[in-house]
């Protein structure tokens, strides 16, 4: 089964890719997001999954653009609601290109974060299979969490501080600032 993977960075792909290849899925990655800001740090993702993808024989399919716009304006005001903006957009893309591509099914790495929200991922996935025709693999990748950190630490593999978004990226230094106030 040709599989397409939405990959969020390198590091959650570790763990994600060695188990759909052990399940005997032939797999192209798709690297979109446009939620990640500043550019700076998107580009270092970007930067650190071509490295990885080289040395793991991976074939991804590279966005064109980098629409932080569409991303901003989707949640402006909705600022509560924004991981699941985000799981959308991104999820959206995988399913036009699985689509396009003629492949058996998406998915996205995603999964394999403790910190993501699964069951809206599962339901946007779900929702979007059934709009574009092809299947959501929906795969719990958390149990292999500390061994992704342990190979993209040993690998050296770039491993960013937030989520992604403006907003992670203002909560995680706001809540290391506050606790070394504490």
């Amino acid at each position: 089964m040709r599989i397409l993977l939405h990959i969020c960075c390198a590091p959650c792909t570790i763990y994600p890719l060695r188990i759909f290849r052990e399940e005997g899925f032939s797999l192209t990655g798709l690297f979109f997001n446009p939620n990640i800001h500043p550019y700076l740090e998107y580009l270092r993702r970007r930067e650190a999954l071509e490295r990885f993808a080289r040395e793991e024989d991976l074939e991804v399919r590279w966005s064109p653009d980098y629409p932080l716009e569409d991303f901003l304006r989707g949640v402006v005001f909705k600022e509560h609601e924004r991981c699941s903006w985000c799981y959308e957009i991104r999820l959206r893309r995988a399913a036009e290109i699985a689509r396009q591509d003629n492949c058996d099914g998406f998915s996205t790495t995603l999964l394999y974060s403790k910190f993501q929200k699964h069951d809206r991922i599962r339901s946007i996935g779900e929702m979007l299979a059934e709009e574009y025709g092809v299947p959501f693999l929906y795969r719990d990748f958390r149990s292999g969490w500390d061994e992704g950190v342990r190979i993209s630490r040993e690998r050296q593999i770039y491993r960013q501080p937030y989520c992604g978004c403006i907003y992670s990226e203002k909560e995680r230094y706001m809540k290391k600032r506050q606790e070394g106030k504490s």
